[in-house]
């Protein structure tokens, strides 16, 4: 970790709409391999906060898992880290960080968000403004399967729904076979704090389903960025990778196995977001 540098190049400096509250949106996962769902999550949810809120988001982070997350599919950090910034360099605002993927441990989603406060209003006072700095408001990003484990019993623990959805809150993307009010109504003592938001135009791809396709030697093309696709191809990553399991998987919003009292829980976050979630 002496090397890890926080990354800032992209993060907007001065709120443009004082009347608006800023948001840097942080989307936890596997990214393995990252998608373009992935990416379009950010956008989707900028269109929409511009729209209905009073927010004015100010930056986006994508935050790979550790190693130590030991998931099925996972390919190594340096990897999955690499393909993100091959991801986004074209993005202007988009940014990856490394520090979660590089950690030898694995790192709850509560204390990851818990960095960012850190970094961007403990460390950088927040953003400016006319009349001086301005805490930015942290929250997750993850589609609507993450928020489903969120509901489930036993999957999340009490102090980081608490933690999360209390404390920072969260924009959820809606997706396909989802029950996104179901979920909702078991999520009800944050439901303020819940943000959610339609796909417009439908997409379900995940890196469950990209893994799938290379072990069969099936293409890829125009799912995931042809950077990513590209890093690949060139290594012959994901050739080798098992078969998923036949129960439910949760990858694509995020992280995808689910662990008792884990605040990341087993949201298709395969790239903590993996699809539309937290990591895949």
């Amino acid at each position: 970790m002496d090397s890890y540098t926080f990354p800032t190049a992209k993060l907007t400096r001065s709120l443009q709409d004082e009347s608006k509250t800023p948001v840097v949106l942080i989307s936890c996962g596997s990214f393995s391999p990252i998608t373009y769902l992935h990416l379009r999550m950010f956008e989707m949810c900028n269109d929409w906060v511009k729209e209905h809120s009073n927010f004015e988001i100010v930056g986006g982070y994508l935050s790979p898992v550790s190693d130590a997350y030991k998931k099925k599919g996972l390919v190594s950090a340096n990897h999955r880290i690499e393909m993100c910034h091959l991801a986004t360099q074209e993005s202007s605002w988009i940014m990856v960080d490394e520090w979660e993927a590089i950690k030898p441990e694995y790192t709850r989603t509560a204390l990851v968000l818990d960095h960012f406060e850190h970094e961007i209003n403990t460390l950088r006072g927040g953003i400016d403004t006319p009349t001086g700095k301005r805490k930015v408001k942290i929250a997750l990003l993850s589609g609507a399967d993450l928020l489903g484990t969120m509901s489930d019993p036993g999957v999340w623990a009490k102090e980081d729904l608490d933690h999360i959805l209390g404390l920072y809150g969260a924009f959820i993307i809606e997706r396909y076979a989802t029950d996104l009010e179901a979920a909702l109504s078991a999520l009800e003592e944050w439901r303020d704090r819940i943000w959610t938001i339609p796909q417009l135009i439908q997409n379900d791809v995940s890196s469950t389903k990209i893994r799938t396709f290379l072990r069969k030697d099936m293409s890829i093309r125009y799912l995931i960025p042809e950077s990513a696709l590209k890093y690949i191809d060139d290594r012959g990553l994901f050739k080798d990778v098992a078969p998923p399991s036949p129960k439910k998987n949760s990858e694509d919003s995020g992280k995808s196995t689910p662990k008792i009292n884990d605040s990341r829980g087993s949201g298709m976050v395969d790239g903590q977001v993996d699809g539309v979630p937290a990591k895949s």
